[in-house]
């Protein structure tokens, strides 16, 4: 069942719904999900928008190109509209980003229209409570040159934790090898973060959750200082890289960035991290796609 909407859900709003709603949620990862698919076409990009958003993030501007990162940033009001709902059986407030995975067929034109599509894929226990993945897609002419998957953990208390464990289904994402068991990536550069990057990244992205802005407004939510946005930490990594037209990139959100700070970057071969000290805040991998999955776009349904 397919939604089609008219225009860009406010954030604003949606917030303040799911943080109404969320007391009133018992997760749980056998609770049925929505089976709405929100649908926007004719999507533009504000090219004004898109330059903050470059420059804040690092990548170079002008270009007719979207980042890589950018359609999460457009589809990101229709994924909130899905999890603020009723229907989304996890609570908003709490909810923790805790991986993404895109792949892009293509390179995107800034100057293109796109249709966005978003669903929920379903729910999976997590050691620490429940896990739900939001895909995220991206057309122009009928065919899908961008999709996402993000993983959303609601923590709660398990009662069986023995059979707690997370094993790869058929059609779950590509994961990167165990990367404890790797060599350590060599550090490439050390990056000072101001404490405005939330406030910046926010206005660019539209994303002002309060736990990015003040430190007063973070601590209402149990952190010491203003913490970076996870999606601004794996845009500034890709911004650091040079990338083929068509790629698959997969990030691990570990531990979250204090602003201001100091952390370090590091890749080699395809893997990448951000360290701060010994601690590891994000955790990712890039690999290109074989010539006839970035050749053959896959049509809507």
């Amino acid at each position: 069942m397919s939604d089609i909407l008219t225009s860009s859900p406010a954030l604003g709003p949606l917030l303040a719904r799911g943080a109404l709603l969320s007391p009133l949620k018992r997760p749980r990862p056998d609770a049925a999900v929505p089976a709405t698919r929100l649908v926007l076409p004719g999507v533009r990009v504000d090219l004004a928008r898109l330059a903050a958003y470059e420059r804040v993030c690092g990548f170079a501007t002008g270009a007719d190109a979207l980042p890589l990162t950018y359609p999460h940033v457009l589809g990101f009001p229709l994924a909130m509209r899905i999890m603020a709902g009723r229907t989304f059986p996890l609570p908003l407030l709490g909810l923790v980003h805790t991986s993404i995975e895109i792949t892009r067929r293509r390179e995107l034109a800034a100057t293109a229209a796109y249709e966005l599509a978003v669903h929920v894929a379903g729910l999976a226990p997590h050691r620490r409570g429940t896990e739900a993945t939001v895909v995220t897609e991206a057309r122009t002419e009928g065919g899908l040159v961008w999709e996402s998957r993000s993983t959303y953990l609601a923590r709660h208390g398990r009662k069986n934790r023995n059979r707690d464990h997370t094993t790869d289904t058929p059609d779950a994402p590509h994961r990167p090898p165990d990367a404890e068991h790797l060599p350590a990536l060599p550090a490439l550069a050390e990056w000072r973060l101001a404490g405005d990057v939330g406030r910046r990244y926010g206005v660019a992205s539209g994303d002002r959750n309060p736990i990015h802005l003040y430190p007063l407004t973070a601590r209402l939510f149990g952190f010491p200082r203003a913490i970076a946005h996870g999606m601004w930490t794996v845009a500034r990594c890709l911004a650091a890289q040079q990338l083929g037209e068509s790629v698959c990139v997969r990030a691990e959100f570990k531990t979250p960035v204090l602003l201001p700070g100091t952390v370090t970057y590091a890749a080699d071969g395809g893997r990448f991290e951000l360290r701060g000290g010994e601690r590891v805040h994000l955790r990712g991998e890039t690999r290109a796609l074989p010539d006839r999955a970035a050749r053959v776009p896959e049509n809507s349904a």
